[in-house]
């Protein structure tokens, strides 16, 4: 397994995987994570993002059936691994206790 430091939008589409579920396929990822950042976000880049986080062992995927809505095509599913839900927590632990450290006066001169 490649390390599992994760960049900002590889934590986005990981997070994104988790809240989909069984539903976790590129062009729903893509859509959730427009509507949920307002990015403009593009299919080539998830399907870029989703390959370096397979390869890194933090998430992965199987092809689901055949629909006759895709003309036979497959959508391919994704979901994470036990690695990919512990760097999701490391990441989540590690952002805590960052702005855990940050004074509550230091807001109130924004």
């Amino acid at each position: 397994m490649k390390g599992t430091n994760l960049g900002e939008f590889e934590e986005l589409v990981m997070l994104t995987i988790a809240a989909l579920m069984e539903e976790a396929y590129s062009v729903a990822i893509c859509d959730e994570l427009s509507d949920h950042t307002g990015r403009s976000v593009k299919l080539g880049v998830v399907h870029a993002v989703l390959n370096r986080l397979e390869e890194k062992g933090l998430v992965k995927s199987e092809l689901g059936e055949a629909t006759k809505t895709r003309g036979g095509k497959r959508k391919r599913f994704y979901q994470l691994t036990t690695a990919g839900k512990a760097a999701l927590v490391r990441a989540k632990s590690m952002r805590d206790q960052l702005w855990s450290r940050i004074p509550a006066l230091a807001w109130k001169k924004i």
